[in-house]
Order: C-alpha cells, then structure tokens, then sequence
C-alpha cells in the first residue's frame, strides 16, 4: 500500500458509492481499488498518465476509468 492509498475504511465506504457492472463476460482484470488508487495519485501529484506507477495499473485503464 502506498502512502497516498486507500485505507480498508475508506474503500469500504466508496466502494459502496460504485455503480456495481452488470456485463456479462470476463471478470475485471484490474482491481476497481487499485485503479482509483491510481486515479488519486495521478490527480495528487500532477504527473502526466503515461508516468502513473505500474503498481497501479495500466496508465490507459486508470484514464478510461477517470474520464467515465
């Protein structure tokens, strides 16, 4: 977990906040959690989204899910 990341509290009250999918087909290959995770330290340090950490996921996920 890094310093900026989501604590179990947090993302038990937001995660409640998500719309739930509804698709059928294959599971998410990314965490929701770590996506956001991503989303907040791209949007708290100002670096552009191709510099976001992998840890976080790929920096075109993170984006897809911000701009939606």
């Amino acid at each position: 977990m890094g310093r900026g990341d989501l604590t179990g509290e947090q993302w038990a009250v937001l995660s409640l906040l998500l719309p739930e999918g509804s698709r059928a087909g294959r599971p998410p290959v990314w965490p929701r959690r770590q996506l956001i995770d991503g989303i907040r330290f791209r949007v708290g340090t100002g670096v552009p989204w191709r510099v976001i950490p992998v840890e976080y996921g790929p920096w075109n996920r993170i984006y897809d899910l911000f701009r939606r």
